[in-house]
């Protein structure tokens, strides 16, 4: 091969795009630890059962976009499409159960085999809550309410609208369901596909079909709310007080479900004009019964999860680079005194840089090519003395400062740097 290139749908995370991945992890993990969610991670591979039984067999994702391997004739691994069943799958594992109400924050890469483009890729990051062991609808609540503190942390509430909706207990989920198969048969001649398939195996999610023909059907389809039974009407209701209590403003969008069973009550949606068609930034909802579909005990469930590229995208304003001091020795002398006065500096907690070679103008190109916050210009004369040169490379201004004293001089720079806006 005479160029070497990642493999479609894969990308480098160089450092200046790492910079602003890491600042939304990190944000995210300071913020989901406020409201108790402790950072855990799950293998990236699972056995393929996991996400058979939970995602579903006739799902695309399933069918079309995992990546899975057979280990032999009757076992097989996938590289996880999402993390939410591998977050249930660690629960059961693990016995967990008794130990309930459980908080785990995730960040992570997921893997789909689906046409790449915008803040899509096939390998992408997530981040996400899960929540377990919480029935009440305050639990909704506070997840949505913690997704919707980081994304204010981010700088990124002003472009965003949180959609809400309700799916229902079992009982209203099921008589929804027969009233849509009966108005979608009706029509079934009008149906993609795609939706013709959804017909027999996951009515609910015709109701989110992209395709224009499907979209004319669905606007006159039957309302969820007609089939709410009291005890959902009153649990979302507790939702939305709780959420207005909390002054995060909601749109309802009866439109928004999740087609899978295990789902139920609240369901909802981050979303953004700023992407294009990839509008949706952090999605989630109530899962009370993922658990008991994977075979463990009834667990009620709740959590979301927002793709880290889609966010990075979205930011305002770059996080700013970090600017180290950069060493700049003069003579082989120093040369071999600065590697110790390096690492000294460094065991100090300071970002030092050290060239490995060139003259005095090469290392100064150096160092404002990394951005550094001052250079430390250490020669044979200053070696004599033993002081060094600081020279602060935003002004210009430099001065001389004893070895000895250094550090405490570079803790006072470091301040009043931070504090200058030209730093």
């Amino acid at each position: 091969m005479s160029s070497l290139q990642p493999v479609r749908g894969t990308h480098d995370l160089l450092p200046d795009a790492m910079r602003c991945h890491r600042h939304v992890v990190e944000t995210a993990r300071e913020i989901a630890e406020r409201y108790g969610y402790l950072l855990m991670a799950t293998p990236v591979l699972e056995f393929t059962e996991v996400f058979k039984r939970t995602i579903g067999e006739a799902t695309d994702i399933v069918n079309k976009e995992m990546y899975s391997f057979a280990l032999g004739e009757d076992e097989s691994i996938t590289l996880r499409p999402e993390n939410t069943a591998g977050v249930a799958r660690a629960f059961l594992s693990n016995g967990l159960a008794q130990d309930l109400p459980l908080k785990y924050f995730y960040a992570g890469p997921m893997f789909r085999h689906e046409r790449p483009q915008k803040g899509r890729q096939r390998q992408f990051h997530q981040i996400g809550i899960e929540l377990f062991g919480v029935a009440q609808p305050a639990g909704d609540v506070e997840v949505i309410a913690a997704g919707a503190r980081i994304l204010e942390e981010l700088g990124l509430s002003g472009a965003i609208t949180l959609d809400l909706n309700t799916l229902g207990d079992q009982k209203s989920r099921q008589a929804y369901r027969g009233a849509l198969v009966d108005y979608f048969q009706a029509h079934r001649d009008r149906l993609s596909e795609d939706s013709l398939m959804r017909l027999e195996r996951n009515p609910l999610r015709i109701l989110d079909s992209k395709d224009k023909g499907d979209r004319i059907v669905v606007a006159d389809a039957p309302s969820f709310d007609s089939y709410l039974t009291a005890e959902a009407q009153d649990f979302f209701a507790a939702v939305k007080q709780g959420l207005e209590s909390l002054g995060i403003a909601y749109v309802l969008n009866p439109r928004l479900v999740r087609g899978l069973d295990y789902y139920c009550h609240t369901a909802f949606e981050f979303t953004t004009d700023a992407l294009g068609a990839q509008g949706t930034i952090m999605g989630g909802g109530r899962y009370d019964y993922l658990v008991q579909t994977m075979g463990g005990p009834a667990t009620p469930g709740v959590g979301w999860a927002a793709g880290i590229e889609r966010l990075a995208m979205m930011l305002a304003t770059e996080p700013a680079a970090l600017r180290p001091f950069a060493l700049v020795p003069i003579g082989s002398a120093a040369e071999a005194r600065a590697t110790l006065l390096a690492e000294h500096l460094r065991r100090g907690g300071f970002a030092v840089d050290l060239g490995f070679s060139g003259n005095l103008r090469k290392r100064m190109k150096r160092a404002d090519k990394i951005g550094a916050k001052a250079a430390l210009i250490l020669g044979e004369d200053e070696l004599v003395q033993e002081v060094i040169v600081l020279r602060d490379l935003d002004s210009g201004v430099q001065r001389t400062v004893g070895l000895a004293s250094l550090p405490t001089e570079l803790k006072a720079f470091a301040s009043f740097a931070s504090d200058d806006p030209a730093a």
